[in-house]
């Protein structure tokens, strides 16, 4: 019988924020995810790289500025995909690890994620993620000088800030589902994936970001999976979030969560793109369910006994 295949898209907050904290946080994850291993699921790992390729990008940047005549900048595209090897490499030596502890001997794959996306969409015209280190305003200025754009950011300075387009294809889904029938466990998409552009038979990367829960939801679509499961910082999708009339919600169903976004009752950077992703995930094929809940709930929710069911 063919194993179910679960989706698993990791927040920033359970990697750390730096290399220890990122070893440290893998040591919690781990375990999670070789216990849905060890209960016969077969899993594709998606994670976030939010504070990751900052650092990456930040110290590249810095290292270029104080060597000006040796180096130069390292384009935003870059620094994802490094991001997603750094990442990958502990994620991928931990769950080895753990699951050879438990006698599980299973291949462990980290594939370096491209994601396609439209040159003409609509993100491009209004950037509004931020990256990146804070910075003063002569060094924003510089960055502005360059054609890039900076928000500032009240008692810190200012930041970078880039488009975040939609996901269209996952380049590299192909190897992802061979690796995922040859039951091994893969990690992929990292960060929503380095996004991007076709121009002829080459890809170009994009000064972009692509929202990790839209690109991961996409993926379990491609794959077929029976199940995306979101771990973010709450335990429960809530309404009215961080008023004194906050109702968590265990079940949702496709119309009332297109009514609650309708409403504005998701915050846009945050909680909104998890829920179009679990919407369009859900909407895409029979018996297919999405789950948002904490890491700490994520083997309860797993068995319906926590977080929010989206189906």
């Amino acid at each position: 019988m063919a194993k179910k295949r679960l989706v698993l898209s990791l927040g920033h907050k359970d990697l750390g924020t730096n290399l220890p904290e990122q070893k440290a946080a893998i040591g919690k994850t781990a375990p999670i995810i070789a216990d849905f291993i060890q209960e016969g699921w077969q899993v594709a790992l998606t994670h976030s790289n939010a504070p990751q390729v900052g650092m990456i990008h930040g110290g590249m940047s810095e290292f270029a500025l104080s060597h000006p005549d040796e180096y130069t900048s390292v384009p935003l595209a870059v620094c994802s995909a490094m991001s997603q090897g750094y990442i990958g490499y502990d994620l991928q030596n931990g769950l080895r690890s753990e699951l050879l502890s438990r006698g599980i001997y299973k291949t462990v794959s980290t594939i370096i994620t491209q994601v396609t996306v439209n040159p003409y969409d609509e993100a491009f015209y209004d950037p509004l993620k931020t990256i990146g280190r804070c910075m003063s305003a002569d060094e924003a200025a510089v960055e502005d000088a360059k054609g890039n754009q900076t928000v500032e950011v009240p008692g810190k300075g200012y930041q970078r800030i880039v488009p975040a387009p939609n996901p269209v294809a996952i380049v590299e889904i192909d190897a992802i589902k061979a690796l995922l029938d040859a039951d091994q466990l893969v990690i992929c998409c990292g960060g929503g994936g380095v996004p991007v552009m076709e121009q002829g038979t080459a890809l170009r990367g994009a000064s972009a970001v692509i929202e990790k829960d839209l690109t991961s939801g996409l993926l379990a679509r491609e794959i077929d999976a029976d199940v995306l499961m979101i771990v973010t910082a709450v335990d429960n999708v809530t309404l009215n979030f961080g008023t004194p009339a906050e109702e968590p919600i265990s079940e949702m169903s496709i119309e009332a969560a297109k009514q609650y976004m309708a409403a504005g009752h998701f915050e846009f950077k945050s909680m909104l793109p998890k829920i179009r992703a679990a919407v369009d995930f859900v909407e895409s094929g029979r018996n297919r369910t999405a789950i948002i809940t904490s890491l700490a709930k994520a083997q309860a929710a797993l068995k319906g006994r926590a977080g929010t069911r989206i189906a």
